[in-house]
């Protein structure tokens, strides 16, 4: 017996209108019991909008701070390493171990609320099948007749 309500097409125009309605908000705000501190806040808001409005539920709403949170102190981590090197007293700078730790943990939490790259854009070769198509148009000099687009 299937637990989960059923999905509304997503072709439908009433899977449209919805779509327009929750572009038109703003994004979804933390739950009340998580803490999104202002550093992190650029972070969730992205988080948040890389799925639909209408597929988030509380723990994946936990979960997406917690990654937010991570993103911050993964920037945080980056400026210590950019600014002391990656030795510091010809040993391995301590934020290095640290970082590298925040970024699999990032990873799996993206992964973990559907936020990746597969998730959101697609399977590679797909991506792949498009970066080609983006490759060939900027390198396609093109008819004069055609008008193209040009950054000047």
């Amino acid at each position: 017996m299937k637990l989960t309500p059923k999905r509304k097409r997503s072709d439908s125009a009433t899977a449209a209108i919805a779509a327009a309605q929750a572009a038109a908000l703003p994004p979804l705000e933390p739950p009340a019991h998580v803490l999104v501190p202002a550093a992190a806040r650029p972070f969730w808001d992205a988080i948040v909008l890389a799925r639909p409005r209408d597929t988030w539920n509380p723990v994946d709403l936990a979960s997406a701070a917690n990654l937010a949170r991570c993103q911050a102190d993964i920037e945080v981590l980056q400026q210590q390493v950019d600014a002391a090197g990656f030795i510091v007293d010809g040993k391995i700078n301590p934020a290095c171990e640290l970082l590298e730790k925040m970024s699999r943990r990032a990873l799996a939490l993206t992964r973990a609320i559907a936020v990746n790259t597969v998730a959101t854009v697609g399977r590679s070769a797909d991506i792949a099948k498009g970066a080609e198509l983006e490759r060939q148009a900027r390198q396609d000099d093109g008819d004069d007749l055609i008008p193209r687009l040009r950054v000047v």
